[in-house]
């Protein structure tokens, strides 16, 4: 690893380490596709029959991640085990809520999108979160009302429900965020 990478990666401690760091492509690919499967497999047998269809996720949307400079890959002992987008805001399909309001609406904030890991690898999710707060303290977050797993994570990771919010598709998600007070100086 070179100087210049350092920024690209963070170990972050949990039960063992693991290693958080930025998506390259097209060496990360086919391994991001077989978590996104898992993860289809995981959504697919808890019920969650609609979400991520058919060809979605796809490498084109890893790429559109990394062209934003928010695509990551999460590593225990060298092998990829999860991805996740954090990416900037304003993200479009956030900007108009129903049947609520966000939580903090005056601040920037950083969404993430595509949470996927390998069903065998535990507290991927809560890594994830521990990463993200670390580097904004107001996050966004959607899920499909089927994915009853990513609503109990979200919740038990300090999230509030904010409201429903539609996809540049027209399909509904469930909106939540998690936002820190800001501390003054």
């Amino acid at each position: 690893m070179k100087a210049t990478d350092v920024a690209n990666y963070c170990l972050v401690m949990t039960n063992s380490q693991r290693l958080i760091r930025k998506a390259e492509l097209p060496a990360d690919g086919e391994r991001i596709m077989e978590v996104f499967a898992a993860a289809k497999g995981i959504m697919r047998a808890s019920g969650n029959m609609h979400q991520w269809g058919e060809g979605y996720p796809s490498l084109e949307a890893v790429r559109a991640d990394i062209r934003q400079g928010g695509a990551y890959v999460v590593e225990e002992a060298g092998v990829i085990v999860g991805y996740f987008a954090f990416l900037p805001s304003p993200e479009p399909t956030y900007a108009r809520i129903y049947d609520g309001c966000w939580a903090d609406d005056s601040r920037p904030y950083h969404v993430i999108h595509r949470i996927a890991s390998m069903p065998e690898t535990r507290g991927v999710f809560g890594s994830i979160i521990d990463y993200c707060l670390a580097r904004d303290g107001n996050l966004r977050i959607d899920t499909h009302r089927d994915n009853r797993i990513m609503q109990h994570l979200v919740l038990k990771h300090g999230f509030a429900y904010c409201g429903i919010i539609f996809l540049a598709n027209g399909d509904e998600r469930l909106a939540y965020q998690r936002a820190m007070p800001e501390i003054g100086l």
